[in-house]
């Protein structure tokens, strides 16, 4: 028995409005597949290296690094990376490897935005004008440039647009932080313990002397006037200790070729350890800021130990903070107490 003929109506417009929806539904799974997460039209670019071609041990000798409040330069010197130029102070092998590793295995991802009123959200905004993003420009040997990006974070993702460029894209891959030049500087110059350390000898710009040793048995922090000042007595075990043991927290700011001082050395303090390593540390008080210069002496055949030091250090002044330069250099009268004795 055939149906009444509003029932098969109904039941057509019913299954054309089915199809319909259906064919709605498939059209915006196709549209969403090609659909980044930000909600922009997927690139061409996607998957594609950031860098192709660009071979980043051969082809690149510099890396200019510029931000809002700082520009520095990272330069290849043979197997060396050096910070400012060919002969600047040497670069952090860890640094300048993880650099060169992430940006050969960037790969663009998603398009973000083209507004360039948004690129701050994302840590692009323009160096130059003050914004948040850090610019990378590679050089070759004459100087061309082999590429240009700027580089933001939000959160755990990277961000990448290419120098001039008004549209933003996600990558895949990771940077090393870019935001401080004295970051890459390898300032592990020394590497001392305070347990190794067994006297210093301290001297002082109007002439004073003092040698202090480690108390026989005693701990880490526990020095005493050596033999020659047997007879003073300590101002606290804490001013005999800090400056006993300021080697060990050595920590520079910054670095400037030792040709660059334009002042006498105002203080000296020698380091011994036990083993028979001294280093020798000259203070400076510049019109920039306060330095030290070091120099080690080993007494042990084939002084490698000094050698290393010397590799790292000779040639080079280390800017310290007013604190740490203050226990290289500290008054003898607030670490012992003296007889007074009139000048002749």
């Amino acid at each position: 028995m055939s149906l009444p003929a509003p029932i098969r109506r109904n039941r057509a417009r019913a299954l054309s409005i089915v199809l319909a929806a259906i064919a709605a539904l498939l059209a915006f799974v196709a549209v969403d597949a090609a659909i980044g997460a930000g909600g922009v039209e997927r690139s061409a670019r996607f998957g594609a290296p950031v860098l192709p071609g660009v071979d980043l041990v051969a082809d690149v000798a510099a890396i200019e690094v510029r931000l809002a409040d700082e520009t520095y330069r990272l330069v290849r010197n043979g197997e060396v990376w050096r910070q400012g130029g060919a002969a600047g102070y040497p670069v952090r092998p860890d640094r300048i490897g993880a650099l060169l590793t992430g940006l050969a295995g960037l790969t663009w991802a998603e398009e973000k935005t083209r507004d360039p009123r948004k690129f701050s959200q994302l840590g692009l905004a323009d160096p130059d004008d003050g914004g948040n993003g850090a610019e990378l420009i590679l050089r070759g040997d004459d100087g061309e440039i082999l590429a240009g990006l700027i580089a933001g974070r939000r959160g755990e993702t990277l961000y990448l647009r290419r120098r001039g460029e008004a549209v933003s894209f996600a990558v895949d891959g990771a940077l090393p932080p870019l935001n401080s030049a004295r970051s890459w500087l390898d300032f592990q110059v020394i590497a001392m313990v305070p347990g190794a350390i067994e006297g210093v000898v301290l001297e002082a710009g109007n002439g004073e002397r003092l040698h202090l040793v480690r108390q026989a048995g005693g701990g880490p922090r526990d020095f005493v006037p050596g033999p020659a000042h047997s007879g003073e007595r300590l101002v606290s075990r804490l001013a005999a200790a800090t400056p006993a043991l300021a080697l060990s927290r050595f920590s520079p700011l910054g670095v400037i070729p030792e040709t660059e001082l334009q002042s006498a050395p105002v203080a000296r303090h020698t380091t011994l350890t036990q083993d028979g390593l001294e280093v020798i540390a000259q203070a400076y008080e510049e019109p920039g800021g306060v330095y030290l210069t070091l120099r080690a002496v080993e007494a042990a055949e084939g002084a490698r130990r000094a050698e290393a030091i010397n590799a790292r250090a000779a040639g080079w002044a280390f800017r310290l903070s007013r604190y740490d330069w203050g226990d290289f250099t500290p008054e003898i009268s607030d670490i012992v107490e003296r007889a007074i004795v009139d000048a002749p």
